[in-house]
């Protein structure tokens, strides 16, 4: 089921999300984030697992590359946010 975003869980969220903020502060469009900082901080396992077995990204052992359709996801999560107040 590649490129499939029905249904995502809350832990997969949580990645998205991440790379949500990413966006909005960079005001960039986001590629990658970071799985494991080195400091403690690290991707959810399971949510990293779930996004991967749906082919939405490709994960390393210490970056999440998005997928167009996580990249998309993102961009539509900032426009979601906006929308909420009244942006």
């Amino acid at each position: 089921m590649a490129d499939d975003l029905n249904g995502l869980s809350d832990k997969a969220l949580s990645i998205l999300a991440f790379a949500t903020y990413h966006r909005l502060v960079s005001g960039e469009r986001v590629t990658a984030v970071i799985r494991k900082d080195g400091a403690g901080h690290e991707a959810d396992p399971e949510g990293v697992k779930e996004l991967e077995e749906r082919g939405l990204v490709t994960a390393g052992e210490t970056d999440i590359d998005l997928g167009e359709t996580a990249q998309q996801a993102v961009e539509t999560m900032v426009a979601a946010l906006r929308r909420e107040v009244g942006r």
